[in-house]
């Protein structure tokens, strides 16, 4: 069975939550539900589809866990999501604030051989616009080592690596600060008691709440660079 862009859709989401949890490759369906703004029946049933493709496994109390299959179709809908998310900010200019919902809509329609134009128009990039690493053509994802901003150390220099969030006021807020994936800063102080932090970008002093810098994720300079 092939997945159609609805299921894709699924695996892709599922792979994301996976992601961003600690060494534990399984999600239960209430957090995909939520992630994807639909009721619990329907994920049920397009769990039953997946795990009937081959896709993905399920365990009672414990949730759902992609196959090596159900990864490599995940990780091909990411690329191509995030390849056309940097194709519109680079090469039609649209802000990295406006794209999400736009290359979810391309990203499952478009062919590979289109896919493959806007990689080239966009000067092969490695991130997409929220510093997300794009996953290779043998659906292989790039190693990010990077931390939350409102754990590291304070008095020293960080480049911002990725942005976890797609809330377009915050984009565009983190936007006017001059905190962009790539960007250098110095986290001059950090406020006791989950207080807010003090960044100089670019010569200027910015303050940032203690909650925005958790979806803020940093790294040093020799490590933003993916391979």
């Amino acid at each position: 069975m092939s997945a159609s862009p609805a299921m894709q859709e699924y695996l892709a989401e599922a792979y994301r939550l996976a992601y961003y949890q600690d060494k534990n490759p399984y999600i239960s369906t209430s957090e995909l539900a939520e992630v994807l703004g639909v009721s619990a029946p329907a994920v049920t049933r397009m769990v039953q589809r997946l795990k009937a493709g081959g896709y993905l496994e399920h365990e009672p109390y414990r949730g759902i866990c992609l196959t090596p299959q159900g990864e490599r179709e995940a990780l091909l809908s990411i690329r191509r999501h995030r390849l056309v998310e940097r194709f519109l900010v680079d090469v039609m200019r649209f802000g990295w604030h406006e794209v999400h919902d736009d290359a979810d809509e391309m990203g499952a329609v478009v062919s590979d051989d289109l896919v493959a134009r806007m990689e080239k128009l966009a000067g092969y990039p490695k991130r997409c616009p929220h510093g997300e690493p794009i996953p290779t053509p043998d659906a292989r994802m790039p190693q990010v080592v990077d931390y939350p901003l409102n754990a590291v150390e304070a008095g020293r220099d960080w480049v911002l690596s990725r942005v976890h969030t797609h809330d377009a006021e915050r984009l565009q807020y983190l936007a006017s600060l001059g905190l962009l994936p790539g960007t250098h800063f110095t986290l001059v102080e950090r406020a006791p008691f989950n207080g807010p932090l003090q960044l100089r970008v670019n010569g200027a002093v910015q303050v940032i709440g203690h909650e925005l810098a958790g979806a803020l994720r940093v790294c040093h300079e020799a490590e933003f660079e993916l391979h």
